[in-house]
């Protein structure tokens, strides 16, 4: 089998970034008036900048999430690399810009390249992972030797105040006492962010500068035994059970908000750690024999600075501790990026200038929609 090396890293990162006294002015007051949730929950989760596709002031999308992939997949190109030399494009997701057709194929549509295949991956924050390991699995197989992975969202049209404003109006004795909309849904809208990530991938390392070999990409899911936590498109009702968006009229969708993004906040804080670090973290320990010494950077994608002791708290519980001095993370200046956020993280990382030949990274990828988690080991060659 061949082994599997990322030869550049690019991101794309819309406009401006935003700072948290202006995020209302992108996304718009709900109710309009101002979120009495947003302060809370910017102190918990110690974001300071993130970016919008959005135009402020208008809510008008400037970028789609096609062109957000397309604009950092057009920087990989170099001496070493066209888009000519693409064999497969496998692009993850949580927020297409429409249900048909697939992402990816948007985003090809993009580029202007013809004859390749193509994947759409999804999974929340292990969507752009999930590409990534589709492109793995290839090459290992020697049916693909260059390859783009991409990972990107655009949630903040999503996030736009228009886009509860039938919620605010359907609740509007609620509304006088509380002016902000369920705290559930709230939560989000401080949290996240816009943006792209791509990687070249081949079978070959660079010949006169830094690779990353692909060692292992484990993700493993507990939704057999864990209740939804993040959602879109359904409703849960009295007695738990499920109700999809499609069984509604599409008045009272619109009324109950049923395509924002929702977040159990109880539910995460309480299961997170246990299912998304512990649990797996164990397993992959048995069955790749690593250790924590082992690794020179830990790469964490989580959504707030709150869960950060949190998660060194499960690590050594694993008995995987990694010390705080070897924790990368760009969260506070770049926002919750989703599924691009390990392709933004290790973009830094790796055009930094500090990584050395023969060092090795633990990246971390947790999602939240059923309780699934991705660990990838790297290797600087």
């Amino acid at each position: 089998m061949s082994d599997v090396y990322i030869n550049n890293i690019q991101k794309f990162m819309p406009n401006e970034p935003v700072d948290n006294k202006d995020i209302e002015e992108y996304l718009g007051y709900i109710g309009g008036k101002k979120s009495k949730a947003k302060n809370i929950v910017l102190r918990s989760n110690g974001i300071k900048r993130r970016f919008y596709v959005l135009e402020k002031g208008t809510q008008k999308p400037l970028f789609t999430n096609a062109q957000l992939c397309s604009n950092a997949i057009e920087k990989l190109i170099d001496e070493d690399f066209t888009l000519e030399n693409i064999e497969c494009l496998a692009c993850g997701t949580t927020s297409p810009d429409q249900l048909m057709p697939g992402h990816t194929l948007m985003v090809q549509g993009e580029l202007g390249i013809n004859g390749i295949e193509t994947i759409s991956a999804s999974g929340i924050c292990l969507s752009g992972i999930n590409a990534l390991k589709y492109i793995y699995y290839g090459i290992k197989a020697g049916e693909i030797t260059k390859a783009v992975s991409c990972g990107s969202e655009a949630s903040s049209p999503i996030l736009c105040a228009r886009n509860f404003t039938e919620e605010s109006n359907h609740k509007l004795a609620e509304l006088e006492k509380n002016a902000g909309i369920a705290f559930e849904k709230d939560f989000l809208r401080w949290m996240l962010s816009d943006g792209a990530g791509a990687m070249r991938v081949e079978n070959s390392p660079n010949k006169n500068k830094i690779s990353l070999k692909i060692d292992f990409i484990d993700v493993l899911s507990y939704a057999g035994e864990m209740p939804v936590c993040m959602y879109s498109g359904l409703e849960i009702l009295e007695n738990n059970s499920i109700q999809s968006w499609r069984a509604y009229e599409q008045e009272e969708v619109m009324k109950k908000s049923l395509l924002s993004v929702r977040q159990d906040v109880k539910l995460l804080n309480e299961n997170i750690v246990e299912y998304t670090v512990i649990k797996p973290l164990i397993e992959i320990i048995k069955k790749r024999d690593i250790k924590a010494e082992e690794y020179n950077y830990f790469l964490p994608h989580y959504s707030s600075t709150y869960f950060r002791d949190k998660l060194y708290e499960g690590l050594k519980k694993a008995n995987f501790e990694i010390p705080y001095d070897k924790w990368f993370t760009n969260l506070v200046t770049h926002g919750n990026t989703g599924s691009a956020s390990i392709y933004i993280m290790l973009e830094e990382l790796f055009n930094s200038g500090n990584l050395k030949k023969g060092q090795k990274i633990l990246c971390y990828i947790p999602e939240s929609g059923r309780f699934s988690t991705a660990f990838m080991s790297l290797k600087v060659v």
